[in-house]
């Protein structure tokens, strides 16, 4: 029985969708004006960690993360390159996409973009002021009236009363209220626009997910996620619009991931203490940062740091030496292990108990290798599978263990020294096998030896 923790009643809840077995997810996407920073991974992982356990366990799931592709900063940013916005938002996708590729995301089954939805969104515009919750001043703006839905906060648990203390409204706004927000911007000079109602502009941001949401999954539907950073204004003026246009309930579950934190403080562009995806993964190996990733549980805050990445490393290295060496059979056996990994997992995807279990099972596998090889490959299998359903641990043992030894050391070199070793070994030829040892660690190779071979790996 899974349980997910839902923001919106600050409790864990017994998870039924609503239709049946069928499970419509929307997530808060990427606005593409740079590349994708850890943080934007950590919320990638976390909701395709949720997207791997659904499907697992026998749910029709219909996975829609959507794109920003027309915002404040893309216009900026395209002006600062000197290019057009829409070659700049191409650009970044295209960066986004391999960044996820790397990173063993799968895609989402939909990915709207902001700039397809226009009409969508003069028409939820339209029927807000018709319903009297939006208004346009007739300057080529419209504004959502706050004050007007009497469920503002609810996600947040903001009150009105406490947000309108300090609030004002800027010089160039013709708000009725300083709470009221933007849902079609007039149009500037220098700045991309579609035709509107109520004059050329570009739509609000908030009013872009409540639109590319419903349009793809329906007025209601069963999980909204994205980072904690968005709880409030972001999705909390989403429940007001959508809610306010349709008249439903906007969505069942709201899952919000932690943020990456660098001493102490949120990893964000704005603070200018980021590190973008292919900056990490051009140091450590796209599996070791997605173990990071999802070896914390999804809604707890992870500090980045060079000592992280390591434990990180030396986890997987952990679980890739039990697999080393065992032939790749169907998993099978270790029964209580799945049942363990399945209970963590149905518990808000508990993955630091998940990944215990893991460890648990690699073990069993070590204790059982020697003496009963074939049960040992059947676990192996068992991790694989598992370690699957996180994205890790399907790699080839070898493959990952000497990763980066190119340009390193020469293999060729190694396996020759090694042979070179065991035939010195099997002559018992000790002071020869010890030299040659030696001139392997002095390349930064370490040795392991196992019944019947002998394996390297590059030195940390």
């Amino acid at each position: 029985m899974l349980t997910i923790y839902n923001t919106l009643s600050k409790t864990k809840e017994v998870f039924k969708p609503l239709d049946g077995n069928n499970v419509r997810m929307y997530v808060c996407g990427m606005t593409v004006y740079d590349f994708c920073h850890l943080g934007h991974g950590r919320s990638m992982v976390a909701f395709d960690l949720v997207t791997r356990w659904l499907r697992y366990s026998g749910y029709n799931l219909t996975y829609v993360r959507n794109i920003t592709d027309i915002d404040d900063k893309i216009i900026n940013r395209a002006n600062e390159n000197g290019e057009s916005f829409d070659a700049l938002t191409a650009r970044m996708i295209d960066a986004m996409h391999e960044d996820e590729r790397r990173l063993n995301i799968l895609p989402p089954d939909l990915e709207p973009r902001a700039t397809d939805h226009i009409p969508g969104m003069h028409a939820m515009i339209q029927t807000l002021i018709d319903k009297g919750y939006a208004y346009a001043p007739g300057n080529g703006d419209v504004y959502y009236r706050v004050g007007k839905f009497v469920g503002y906060g609810k996600l947040s648990r903001k009150k009105i009363e406490d947000l309108r203390i300090g609030a004002r409204i800027e010089v160039d706004e013709a708000k009725q209220d300083p709470l009221d927000f933007v849902l079609w911007k007039g149009v500037k000079p220098g700045e991309p626009s579609w035709e509107s109602p109520w004059g050329a502009g570009r739509p609000g941001w908030h009013i872009e997910c409540s639109v590319m949401s419903t349009c793809c999954l329906g007025e209601s539907f069963d999980i909204h996620g994205g980072g904690n950073d968005l709880e409030f204004p972001h999705h909390e003026n989403e429940i007001a619009q959508s809610e306010a246009a349709t008249g439903k309930q906007y969505a069942n579950s709201w899952m919000h991931c932690g943020m990456i934190r660098i001493n102490g403080e949120k990893m964000s562009k704005s603070l200018n203490n980021f590190f973008t995806i292919r900056d990490v993964l051009d140091k450590y190996h796209p599996e070791v940062v997605r173990y990071l990733l999802v070896s914390s549980h999804y809604r707890s805050s992870i500090n980045y740091s060079e000592d992280s990445l390591r434990e990180s490393k030396g986890a997987l290295e952990r679980f890739y030496h039990a697999l080393r060496g065992l032939p790749r059979v169907e998993a099978k056996g270790g029964d209580s292990y799945v049942e363990r990994f399945t209970l963590a997992m149905n518990d808000d995807f508990g993955t630091p108990e998940a990944c215990a279990v893991l460890f648990d099972l690699v073990r069993e596998i070590n204790r059982l290798r020697e003496s009963e090889p074939e049960v040992a490959a059947g676990l192996a299998g068992r991790l694989r599978e598992l370690g699957g359903l996180l994205g890790v641990l399907q790699l080839d043992a070898d493959d990952f263990l000497r990763a980066g030894a190119e340009g390193k050391v020469d293999a060729a070199e190694v396996e020759a020294l090694i042979q070179a070793r065991l035939q010195a070994r099997a002559d018992k030829n000790w002071a020869e096998s010890d030299r040659i040892r030696d001139q392997i660690t002095a390349m930064g190779v370490v040795l392991e030896d196992s019944k019947g071979a002998t394996t390297w790996r590059l030195a940390d």
